[in-house]
């Protein structure tokens, strides 16, 4: 839990949320943001989208260098990347820490106020801050649109919703620090053009046997069938960094990208980000399975038939283009039972993703239920027939 330190003045009262104070709170000493009206800190509001003083209430805009994301020819940063790395297009103060817990690398603004990491809850070795290493320079984020209170309540109608979740875990109101993070991921465009051939089955059925015997066989016929085609890929999404669980990313999709932003080092206010461990072209790796198991759907339903075989697909990739982007998290980890289990939030569409304890009393009650239902089902018509 962040503290104000002694000489930071006392908040005042008014109408600002708790999380706009606590943003205030884990800012860095000096004035990263200064407010226009009275030259205060400013931090990050989500409820408007702005940078908002906690002090006198005054609102201003982000700060945008461009005016839409703008994508990044591929081949020319991994050319880059070889001949020299690529700085962070920030101004001077923002720096970095590793965590020795989870090796994850956060970057924040000014100095670290907060001494636990955001993403293990292990404590963070103040002495191992230093500059902004070399790196991609972000290009766009996806700023906070959920509040902590939106999440809260996104979290208690998840939980409501686990039915194979013990009763008293259903009934327990979970406790926790929520922290406000950003999370670093790649997004890959791409043409691609495929080249396949295969078989398409027709199923037709024939009586077999006799007497008793007698019954019903489904056949398939088979018929060649090859072609090729182009499709476009739009933002393929990659997490980039490896230690984070990817069920629980991937159950926090889809993310509303239509309203990120051109990066600007404002929105991180009161929030820490971390920076890629997945390198660009490890990315791209990761990211075309997930195409090309799109590509094999769409091989599937141009072949037709009842049934399809695919013998070759040949899949050639152009015009690929990235973006480093940020987006929003609200992480938390609880404990039941002695047992720690860890959440992702979703913040900007409060899509829950988290682990959660399972009732095998319930589960196995469910399964005895089904199993009796079948069963007298299958007497009823045992019964009927005879």
């Amino acid at each position: 839990m962040t503290t104000a330190s002694p000489e930071e003045p006392a908040l005042p009262e008014g109408n600002f949320d708790s999380r706009t104070a606590e943003a205030h709170r884990s800012q860095a000493e000096g004035r990263i943001f200064p407010c226009e009206a009275c030259g205060a800190d400013v931090v990050f509001h989500i409820g408007t989208q702005q940078l908002k003083c906690p002090y006198c209430g005054h609102a201003q805009a982000l700060t945008l260098g461009e005016t839409e994301l703008q994508e990044r020819d591929y081949e020319a940063q991994l050319k880059s990347l070889r001949e020299h790395h690529e700085t962070f297009d920030f101004e001077t103060g923002l720096k970095e820490v590793r965590c020795d817990g989870c090796g994850g690398t956060v970057v924040f603004e000014g100095n670290l106020a907060s001494t636990d990491c955001p993403y293990c809850t292990s404590p963070i070795q103040l002495e191992h801050v230093h500059e902004v290493e070399t790196r991609i320079r972000p290009d766009g984020v996806l700023p906070f649109q959920v509040d902590e209170k939106r999440a809260r309540k996104s979290l208690r109608d998840w939980v409501q919703g686990l039915w194979f979740a013990p009763t008293d875990f259903r009934a327990a109101d979970l406790s926790g620090r929520f922290s406000g993070v950003y999370l670093p991921f790649w997004t890959f465009d791409s043409m691609t053009y495929t080249v396949y051939s295969g078989q398409r089955g027709e199923t037709y059925t024939v009586r077999v046997g006799t007497g008793k015997d007698r019954r019903t066989k489904t056949k398939v016929r088979w018929y060649p069938a090859s072609g090729d085609f182009q499709r476009f890929f739009d933002d393929v999404l990659v997490i980039a960094c490896r230690e984070m669980s990817p069920d629980l990313i991937a159950g926090m999709e889809p993310w509303p990208l239509c309203r990120a932003i051109p990066f600007t080092r404002e929105v991180l206010a009161g929030y820490l980000a971390r920076t890629y461990d997945t390198e660009l072209d490890e990315g791209f790796r990761e990211a075309r399975p997930r195409i090309e198991r799109a590509i094999e759907s769409d091989v599937r339903r141009r072949i037709g038939g009842d049934r399809q075989r695919i013998h070759e697909m040949k899949v050639g990739y152009s015009a690929v283009t990235f973006k480093y982007m940020f987006l929003p998290v609200w992480l938390l980890s609880y404990k039941y039972k002695d047992k720690v289990y860890q959440v992702m939030i979703n913040a900007a569409t409060g899509r829950v993703s988290g682990r959660r304890p399972w009732s095998m009393a319930k589960i196995i009650l469910t399964v005895l239920l089904n199993l009796v239902i079948v069963l007298t089902l299958w007497g009823l018509l045992s019964a009927f027939a005879s």
